[in-house]
């Protein structure tokens, strides 16, 4: 598949993508996903990580997500894995393909990528030649994993995204962009969302969006891109999942029905492939299937 094809699937209808990855095993008492953030799970759940996928793709998820989010060569060295990048990344694929296979779904499995550093921390964003030898390492191995497409989510800032962008786009791989963003249409960064969304609108990017940000803030900052861009744009906000490194995700958590209705009013900025971050379940990503069939 093609960036121009992804794009054009997406516009041919709302798409509905899954939902939280790490949190939900560590909500399902899956202890080890803490561990990189999902690789834990991997090395020692691998089979609660299948179930998962079968129950988002069960719950109408049409685009499922590998939880590659921490398998980087840059993240797996601090543990000593580095050796294991490849092998962890076609292992997440994998699992994924087969968690839809086992609720008898056809889906688009996407591998995910994100930043270097702390996704809630843009002070720490790595030197440029950093940026740019770290993100091809991790794409070129995502990309031999076989999925469909790279999703680089929670990026936030604009010149750790572009390095990311690049790298991706030399996989020959589709990519879709998602920021995490704050108040005020903003990248965590501070940046503008539509200056961000602008700068990665190339012919290569199938869409871009906004992740992990606060259901509150979803709106401004996907209003901003739409302003910004002319691609379908991606949602799939947080659910009041914080940590004390993350304050402005702070927020009471929202049950499934009234989540989709937020679904519902990104729909009409021009998302195209809606979903959850962190804090979200199945539940909420049925209820948002729901919706979005309704909508037809």
């Amino acid at each position: 598949m093609t960036a121009e094809q992804l794009r054009a699937w997406l516009h041919g209808r709302p798409r509905v993508l899954d939902g939280a990855g790490a949190g939900e095993l560590l909500h399902r008492g899956v202890a080890a996903a803490g561990r990189l953030w999902g690789v834990g799970a991997l090395l020692e759940a691998p089979g609660e990580v299948r179930r998962l996928h079968a129950d988002y793709a069960a719950a109408g998820a049409e685009v499922l997500t590998a939880l590659t989010f921490r398998v980087s060569p840059y993240a797996l060295r601090r543990v000593g894995l580095e050796d294991r990048a490849a092998e962890l990344a076609a292992l997440a694929t994998r699992l994924a393909r087969e968690g839809a296979a086992e609720a008898g779904r056809e889906v688009l499995v996407l591998a995910s990528m994100t930043t270097l550093e702390d996704c809630y921390r843009p002070d720490l964003v790595p030197a440029d030649e950093v940026l740019l030898k770290e993100h091809a390492a991790t794409a070129a191995i995502l990309a031999a994993a076989r999925p469909d497409g790279l999703l680089l989510e929670t990026f936030n800032s604009i010149p750790e995204t572009l390095a990311a962008v690049d790298a991706a786009i030399a996989t020959g791989l589709p990519v879709i962009v998602s920021f995490a963003c704050r108040e005020d249409g903003q990248l965590l960064s501070g940046e503008d969302a539509g200056l961000a969304a602008a700068a990665v609108s190339l012919p290569e990017v199938a869409a871009v969006g906004a992740n992990c940000t606060a259901l509150k803030d979803m709106l401004p900052a996907l209003t901003a891109m739409a302003e910004a861009t002319v691609l379908p744009l991606v949602a799939h906000a947080n659910n009041a999942y914080f940590a004390e490194d993350a304050p402005h995700l702070r927020a009471e958590p929202t049950e499934p029905e009234r989540y989709a209705r937020c679904a519902l009013a990104w729909l009409a900025t021009g998302a195209r492939l809606i979903g959850g971050c962190c804090g979200t379940t199945p539940e909420h990503v049925a209820a948002v299937a729901r919706a979005l069939a309704r909508g037809r």
